[in-house]
């Protein structure tokens, strides 16, 4: 359980960082948010926050989107969120969770005339899919466009899309889903974006597919042709490429990269995490604790050395 917040520009007691039930954001999911990670290094016995200059630069644009005015620079922030958890004097994995939000406590649907609000927690975080190799199913619910609720900000409101994609998932017995765009192209899973290989190919839906432009995403791209040599396709995928694909996994901050080894009952591949899913996953897991030297400046520091 976390002690602090960063709450209405200052640190409090978590217990103190409430929200008014006639809080607009409340009412109507007018706010967006980030998740962020921070690896602990037992060799270092260091902190390192994963790639957070990206994920704040993202942050902001999810507030250009929804009209927040967000007073602190992505520099601020990642100073902000660094004083939080030297507070915390966490030692093992965290999550972060910054929120922008309309703050105004009102009744009435809109962006304009209304406060913005600034929040931050973080809390110790293991995994988020709870098994090593995920069963999905294709949703029946289609992923918001661009137009309606846009994807490429992490919306609040927007969620309730995700969650909806969810809880259909594990209801019927699968781990996640993946749903499809309004196209009928596969979009993305409830919370991560989603990857195949076909013919030693890595492939995953473009930006335009209504998906998170995700950090982890761009991550294993950049990853995979630099590091081992897997020429990397953005392009859209067809629902039943799913079922001929020789690897799938999910990616994503809290994901990270989950292999995904069945997808409506058919087995992907082997049935088993492939090859180059495993690859990915023991470089992307050396990378986020600092241990990769050409990708080091991904990761910041928490404790002063």
């Amino acid at each position: 359980m976390p002690k602090y917040a960063f709450f209405k520009g200052d640190f409090v007691p978590i217990e103190e960082a409430k929200v008014s039930i006639m809080t607009h954001a409340f009412n109507y999911g007018t706010g967006c948010f980030e998740g962020i990670r921070a690896y602990w290094s037992e060799e270092d016995e260091q902190l390192y926050l994963f790639r957070v200059i990206e994920h704040y630069q993202r942050f902001h644009n999810s507030c250009r989107i929804l009209l927040i005015d967000m007073p602190y620079s992505v520099e601020r922030l990642v100073e902000i969120t660094t004083e939080l958890l030297r507070r915390e004097g966490y030692r093992e994995d965290v999550y972060i969770r910054p929120l922008a939000y309309k703050a105004t406590e009102a009744i009435g649907v809109r962006l304009h005339d209304l406060e913005d609000e600034f929040a931050l927690f973080a809390l110790p975080f293991g995994k988020y899919i709870a098994v090593e190799e995920a069963r999905a199913c294709v949703s029946s619910w289609r992923r918001i466009d661009d137009p309606i609720i846009p994807a490429r900000a992490k919306v609040t409101g927007g969620y309730v899309n995700s969650a909806l994609i969810k809880t259909e998932a594990v209801k019927n017995g699968f781990d996640e889903a993946i749903v499809l765009n309004e196209d009928g192209h596969v979009s993305e899973g409830s919370g991560e974006n989603v990857f195949i290989v076909r013919d030693g190919k890595l492939i995953t839906p473009p930006v335009t597919a209504n998906i998170l432009e995700g950090i982890t995403r761009a991550t294993v791209l950049q990853i995979a042709e630099e590091e081992l040599g897997i020429e990397t396709v953005e392009r859209q995928i067809d629902r039943t490429e799913l079922y001929v694909a020789e690897e799938a996994f999910f990616t994503g901050t809290a994901a990270e990269i989950t292999p995904i080894v069945e997808i409506d009952h058919r087995p992907v591949g082997t049935g088993h995490t492939g090859p180059i899913t495993k690859r990915l996953q023991t470089l992307y897991s050396a990378i986020v604790r600092g241990k990769v030297e050409r990708y080091r400046e991904w990761c910041t520091p928490v404790y002063p050395k």
